[in-house]
């Protein structure tokens, strides 16, 4: 039945459905885990790799020398799904890399624009809106396809403080006190909804936010190469924004702290690609 009526975006199908936006959504729910939870205190982020091949050379893919605080999270990056869009704004994506690349790019030039004309940084959910305006025309007009991929958004601005949002292919968007997309997003908003609660201080949701991707990973040991983490504060001088991509030492060490593995650095950049086939599959385009 559906084959009728999935040539196109722009046509219902007679149940009021479009399929190119499920189908979207579909590939969505095969990626890798991305989770983020919300305290008083800020917000955690973590997201679920591809373990790449030993003879993949990440130095220089985007991002390759991973981590930073503050404008080191520029120079930095977060590897292939963690991206800093503006000062006071973290992505985490789930979908298909090219075009999340794609809508990174517009994001940061959003909040550019902003910046430049009244010279302060972009509400979050103003940048979320202006993208989510995007990413809907491409499901309302002839020959074009929804984007592959959603996102949570994490950020601080003076107008709502701390806050989380997710969106989808449709251009739909909600703000969430924890949430998760991906593989799996099923099984770990259950967890989520037994051990959240509305006092969590930062230490707790990152300690929550990691406990439950250990819990809904295929991995029964987490480390650096398998996983990417980052936090939203404040700084606790300048009471600005301040975006943490955390480097693999560092998230080793904080999931050796938690006793949720951790990987030594030896081990970093091991192992065949996974979620995605084999690890000659780098130049096609894939869901991560």
């Amino acid at each position: 039945m559906a084959r009728r009526y999935d040539s196109r975006t722009t046509i219902f199908s007679p149940e009021g459905r479009l399929f190119q936006v499920e189908y979207a959504m579909e590939a969505i729910s095969h990626a890798g885990t991305v989770l983020a939870v919300l305290s008083k205190e800020g917000i955690a982020l973590a997201a679920e790799k591809k373990v790449t091949g030993k003879l993949l050379d990440l130095s220089l893919a985007p991002g390759g020398q991973m981590g930073g605080e503050g404008n080191q999270a520029w120079l930095g990056g977060g590897g292939e799904k963690i991206f800093l869009l503006n000062n006071n704004i973290l992505a985490g994506l789930a979908g298909i890399t090219s075009d999340a690349n794609s809508l990174v790019n517009f994001s940061r030039n959003a909040a550019q624009q902003h910046l430049f004309t009244y010279d302060e940084d972009i509400p979050v959910e103003m940048l979320v809106q202006r993208l989510c305006d995007m990413k809907q025309g491409y499901t309302q007009f002839g020959g074009l396809r929804p984007f592959g991929v959603a996102l949570l958004y994490v950020g601080w601005d003076s107008l709502h403080g701390f806050q989380l949002y997710q969106s989808d292919p449709s251009g739909n968007y909600s703000g969430w006190k924890a949430t998760c997309i991906g593989a799996n997003h099923s099984s770990a908003t259950s967890l989520l909804k037994q051990d959240y609660k509305d006092d969590l201080t930062l230490e707790e949701a990152r300690s929550l936010c990691l406990k439950t991707m250990s819990k809904t990973m295929d991995s029964t040991k987490l480390g650096s190469e398998k996983l990417e983490f980052a936090t939203m504060t404040l700084d606790p001088k300048t009471k600005q924004p301040l975006a943490k991509i955390y480097r693999p030492n560092e998230l080793d060490a904080l999931l050796r702290q938690l006793e949720l593995g951790g990987t030594s650095d030896d081990q970093v950049g091991v192992g065949e690609a996974t979620g995605g086939g084999g690890g000659d599959e780098g130049n096609v385009a894939m869901s991560t």
